[in-house]
């Protein structure tokens, strides 16, 4: 398996510290208010790792974190007068209702940083006893001059990081460049004792301190959105590798953005799609579909032609189940994977043409009438279908209701038909079969890989 690691800007070879053991940390949400599609890509993107990664190797230890202490969670406990603990109990609860939805299956660990403030504390010790982090005016802060290997991940220079700081530095910073471990709180802010009095920490030493916790002072995997790598990735491995004086992570993933119709998206134009929304107009699946149709390091446009095109590709899928439904999938103890699937998902998560392969299974199983074969095939786009997370409902639940169901094996043939014309140079037999499809609202793409055909409603 190849993973492209950011720190090294290259694909390399997946090697484990431990083969029996892999261990794996992604960066959770800050629980203060419902989460956006961009909030769910890191969780469909690195649930599908995990289930590779549980395939292929023995055990694996994947923790993805709460974020339950930050500003922004006061800020709104404040507004509304309660606890911090209403905010974030009913943020996370909607949190996980909506992986549920999306069919991402739960981490090994979940760990809260409330929770953690003991090893927090441990982590903040060992980095002032190490000559790494100093006090001053309550503030703990990490000295980014002590540490040389600062920047190697984002690939920034420190020194411009510091000629384009602010000239205004906070007073209790000794250098513009210099982040927060630990800060204090006052009266009315939720805060806890500490050795350097009554406060909180700050962000980045929360998953230092709960990836040491769970996973060692080195793993083999981080992941989290392109927007962590700088400051919260790169200052997570300064922290870690100067308390413990051990590499923190081997193998660094990041998934791109997500854009709404080619636009970032941004409160201030109102383009934030709250998963729980988009759940009242289009199914979990569907939803998780988008999410994997573009490769993970690539930016992913979202817009209302990709999902209905994911729930088109979908009823497909489906539409190849339900003609086997009456076939009982091949039970033995081999996996009907096809190799191409697999390649693709272990070339860097290559979840696009991971998808082409399912598709092809998807037209074998329409075209065959071999009952061996389309055993198979059943078990061959089940076990496909659970590593992607997806073809989990049963067929006739997904087209309940779906009174414009078409038959695939019908479609598959005139495609065949048409392709078989077109090689001939029939072109005019070709054009009448798009003609017949598209009475049928079947759409025809034609592509390098072949031709893909939807539903369009």
């Amino acid at each position: 398996m190849k993973l492209y690691n950011t720190e090294t800007k290259s694909k390399q070879e997946f090697v484990p510290l431990n083969p029996q053991h892999v261990t794996m940390y992604v960066c959770g949400p800050t629980v203060y208010n419902f989460c956006h599609i961009g909030n769910f890509r890191p969780a469909v993107v690195f649930d599908v790792l995990a289930r590779l990664l549980r395939r292929n190797y023995p055990k694996l230890t994947y923790v993805r974190n709460i974020t339950d202490i930050d500003d922004k969670i006061n800020a709104a406990a404040e507004q509304l007068g309660v606890p911090i603990s209403d905010i974030t109990t009913r943020y996370t609860a909607a949190y996980h209702s909506d992986l549920a939805a999306l069919g991402v299956l739960a981490p090994d660990v979940e760990p809260k940083v409330t929770e953690h403030v003991a090893e927090i504390h441990h982590e903040i010790q060992a980095l002032i006893e190490r000559g790494h982090a100093y006090v001053e005016q309550g503030h703990v802060l990490f000295s980014v001059s002590s540490f040389a290997g600062y920047g190697e991940l984002s690939k920034r220079d420190p020194e411009e990081l510091l000629a384009g700081a602010r000239v205004d530095v906070a007073a209790y910073k000794r250098s513009a460049g210099d982040f927060v471990l630990w800060k204090p709180s006052s009266d009315d802010q939720p805060g806890w004792d500490s050795p350097w009095g009554r406060g909180r920490p700050g962000w980045h030493i929360e998953c230092t301190a709960m990836a040491a916790r769970h996973l060692g002072a080195t793993m083999d995997i981080h992941g989290g959105g392109h927007d962590l790598i700088f400051p919260h990735h790169e200052n997570e491995r300064a922290q870690s590798v100067c308390a413990h004086d051990a590499p923190f992570v081997r193998y660094w993933l990041h998934n791109g953005f997500v854009n709404v119709n080619r636009e970032k998206m941004s409160k201030s134009i109102g383009n934030v799609l709250l998963v729980k929304d988009l759940l009242t107009q289009y199914s979990g699946e569907a939803i998780r579909y988008v999410l994997l149709a573009a490769h993970y390091r690539a930016p992913l446009d979202w817009s209302d032609d990709v999902i209905e095109q994911a729930n088109s590709s979908l009823d497909r899928l489906y539409g190849a189940l339900r003609k086997l439904q009456d076939i009982e999938a091949a039970s033995d103890k081999d996996s009907y994977l096809p190799p191409l699937f697999i390649d693709a998902l272990e070339d860097d998560l290559n979840t696009p043409k991971a998808l082409a392969e399912l598709f092809s299974l998807a037209k074998q199983a329409n075209i065959s009438d071999d009952i061996a074969e389309q055993q198979r095939i059943k078990a061959a786009l089940l076990e496909a279908g659970s590593l992607l997370g997806l073809l989990q409902e049963d067929p006739e639940s997904w087209f309940s209701g779906d009174t414009s169901a078409v038959d695939a094996q019908v479609i598959e043939q005139l495609i065949s038909d048409r392709a078989q014309a077109k090689a001939d140079k029939n072109w005019a037999r070709a054009d009448e079969i798009r003609d017949e499809l598209n009475q049928r609202n079947v759409v025809l793409e034609d592509g390098p890989a072949g031709t893909i055909w939807r539903i369009e409603n």
